[in-house]
């Protein structure tokens, strides 16, 4: 007999049932019977089909909380972010009509927010010694570890200088995106890469540039416990200087070496997370979907007993 789901006031993310279930309607009735009464359209090998949504939003009462800019299309391994501030404006230009796409879907299905997830760099040699050092990290002894991430600190802040021009290019967007879509909320969330130019301090400069623009931050558990294993920002750090801007957060659970677990299952601290997040804010349960129904719900029960 199929283990019934726990009520709560968590978010889904679409991105948790992979190939298993492809229509969104399959997916609504899906997340109810877990407990769930919203979604998040997130990132899939296989963008989800969004026929029958109207129908299964009314019959189940669930609603979407928010939209991640690249869901309409199919996630690549090795997605480094937006080319909202890329230096072509071609790029810029697509990047901005990808964005709209999305924003306007979000408004379709009443979704309050659209997350912006990187920004990525154009610079193939930074982007190989990034790779470079990831593996360098994976292969290092305990006493060269400090060593390699006091060069990976030192690559990250030479990533920024070089991409100072391609940040502003990135807020020019988001300007531009919220100025034609005022009533749909922007968040920009840091990247997974180590050439991502959203690092700790560029999005700070980032959400000070936009202050006006009602432009908030998102925070991913899993993505900044792995960063801090490398020697950058840890947890404590991005909640403590972000969390008064902060619309929203993946919750994801990482070790070293793996990301997208469940909750539970790695080690970032989430009663300090929970501790740390906005009432208000959306908090969505993002994990690999080869974790299933039953790591899910496990997760969302180690999730309230923290708080959440």
């Amino acid at each position: 007999m199929t283990k019934p789901g726990i009520p709560n006031e968590l978010v889904l993310s679409t991105s948790c049932y992979g190939p298993r279930l492809c229509n969104i309607e399959d997916q609504a009735f899906s997340a109810v019977a877990m407990g769930f009464r919203c979604l998040e359209l997130g990132l899939s090998d296989q963008p989800v089909n969004l026929l029958g949504w109207e129908d299964s939003a009314r019959e189940t009462g669930i609603a979407v909380a928010s939209v991640v800019v690249g869901s309409l299309k199919p996630r690549s391994e090795n997605m480094s972010g937006s080319m909202l501030g890329s230096t072509s404006s071609d790029a810029r230009e697509q990047a901005l009509n990808s964005s709209r796409r999305h924003i306007r879907l979000a408004q379709q299905m009443n979704a309050p927010t659209v997350i912006v997830r990187g920004c990525a760099v154009e610079d193939s040699k930074i982007c190989a010694e990034a790779a470079q050092f990831e593996e360098q990290l994976a292969e290092a002894s305990d006493d060269e570890r400090e060593g390699v991430q006091e060069q990976i600190r030192e690559f990250v802040h030479r990533v920024q200088l070089k991409g100072q021009k391609q940040l502003e290019h990135f807020c020019r967007s988001i300007f531009t995106l919220r100025r034609e879509f005022p009533d749909t909320q922007l968040a920009i969330e840091p990247g997974q890469q180590l050439n991502d130019l959203l690092n700790f301090e560029a999005v700070q400069w980032t959400l000070e540039d936009l202050a006006g623009q009602q432009v908030g931050y998102w925070h991913d558990t899993g993505r900044i416990h792995q960063r801090s294993n490398m020697g950058l920002p840890d947890q404590g750090v991005w909640l403590d200087a972000f969390s008064n801007r902060m619309m929203g957060c993946h919750l994801q659970d990482a070790t070293k070496d793996q990301s997208e677990l469940p909750p539970g299952q790695g080690e970032v601290d989430f009663q300090l997370v929970s501790e740390y997040v906005p009432r208000e804010a959306a908090r969505v349960v993002e994990v690999h979907p080869r974790h299933g129904r039953a790591e899910v719900l496990l997760a969302v029960q180690y999730l309230l007993d923290r708080g959440f």
